[in-house]
């Protein structure tokens, strides 16, 4: 049975691999609050899953070693379990779907592992590496449903109480819930008065519905681009720990996760992928009860593919105001676009790309739309200059395509 002195001893035997990560204030997120990020991120292989992967593996006995491992995964803990296999000599076979990022796949290949892609979600890697494991009597590792790997994830509710004394709250992703069941476990443990809040993305919430409702759900369906969270069914004993243990559990969009991913970048210098960064996007959003509380969020990994960060930079510009279009319906004569730019400058929005269409079947001969695209400081910085064009006589088209 899970208890302390298992993730005290997931403590001991990590000491020797995994990083003790820092645990930093954050100034910009501390507002009406003391919010506090556990750089997991900056983890050995990027993630949190090291943890958990490698005490499970540490709790094999030689035979079990000789026989190999398989595991499945979204990409963490995929990296997790092949650094561990390859530091104590063990063939591993780890599934991993076709929609994970490349870099995990090829991180994972460069510790050493056999990867076999399957069509799908986790779910489908997950059935594909049941099916194998039958087959060859390898050890399994799961990624989240199993004692030794939530006390490893555990370790990290140690850290934050050993960093922290203090804190009132803890701020935890969420996907098959491995990591909330572990840390919410030692946080309860060691301080029952703590809250543990559990954060999932919106389009793979299967932990907060089963939550909800006080039994395990299954998802037709997940759809996020927080990759490591995109689970349609939580486990058994994570399911049952979070009943137990976590104080509420809520959900986040993909443009709020996006938004939060900016801000750790340009404000914290921190890299987080999608699933790493569904903590700081709730409290972003206000969607907990942590106003003058010491709260800890944990941004759980940092392996975001390069290739889609660039979209997702846009998607948070663009929900933060910070990017911001504007289709302007106006008379095709010399001066306009002039007039409309000084309005802009005026204001102190910077114009990054004009489009000048002449007018659709529906408007005057003379008509034209001008769409600009331009940086702002805000939402609010945008109504302004939607409001000081159309006070001069301008009038704003924004369905226009």
């Amino acid at each position: 049975m899970l208890n302390i002195d298992k993730v005290y001893d997931a403590q001991k035997v990590l000491s020797e691999v995994a990083r003790k990560t820092d645990l930093i204030l954050s100034k910009t997120l501390s507002e009406g609050s003391e919010i506090y990020l556990k750089s997991e991120n900056l983890q050995m292989t990027g993630s949190f899953k090291l943890r958990g992967a490698y005490y499970k593996i540490s709790k094999l006995s030689e035979e079990q070693k000789k026989k190999g491992i398989i595991a499945c995964s979204a990409g963490n803990h995929a990296q997790g379990v092949a650094l561990a296999a390859q530091k104590n000599g063990i063939k591993a076979s780890i599934f991993i779907p076709a929609t994970a990022p490349i870099s995990k796949v090829e991180a994972t290949r460069k510790y050493g592992a056999d990867i076999k892609l399957i069509d799908g979600v986790y779910d489908d890697a997950y059935k594909a590496a049941c099916l194998y494991q039958k087959e060859t009597n390898a050890e399994f590792i799961h990624p989240f449903d199993d004692e030794d790997v939530i006390a490893g994830q555990g370790t990290i509710g140690l850290e934050i109480l050993e960093q922290l004394p203090d804190v009132e709250a803890v701020v935890v992703p969420i996907g098959g819930g491995g990591l909330i069941s572990g840390v919410a476990f030692a946080i309860k443990q060691l301080k029952p008065d703590c809250k543990v809040y559990g954060v999932q993305a919106q389009g793979a919430g299967s932990m907060y519905q089963s939550f909800v409702n006080k039994k395990i759900l299954e998802l037709p369906v997940v759809h996020t681009f927080a990759d490591g969270t995109a689970v349609k069914r939580p486990g058994d004993l994570t399911f049952d720990l979070c009943e137990k243990y976590v104080d509420d559990i809520v959900t986040v969009t993909d443009d709020e996760i996006a938004s939060a991913i900016l801000i750790l970048m340009e404000r914290q210098k921190l890299v987080a992928e999608g699933a790493g960064a569904l903590s700081v996007a709730a409290v972003m959003f206000d969607k907990l009860p942590i106003h003058n509380k010491k709260t800890a969020c944990i941004v759980s990994g940092g392996n975001i593919d390069v290739n889609i960060l660039s979209r997702v930079i846009n998607r948070g510009l663009l929900k933060t105001g910070r990017l911001s279009h504007l289709t302007i319906e106006l008379l095709d004569k010399p001066g306009q676009l002039k007039d409309v730019s000084a309005i802009i400058a005026d204001l102190g929005a910077n114009v990054i790309r004009v489009r000048h269409n002449q007018g659709g079947e529906n408007t005057d001969i003379n008509d034209c739309f001008l769409k600009i695209s331009m940086e702002t400081k805000n939402a609010e910085h945008f109504e302004q200059i939607q409001q000081a064009l159309i006070k001069k006589g301008y009038r704003i088209a924004s369905n226009v395509q």
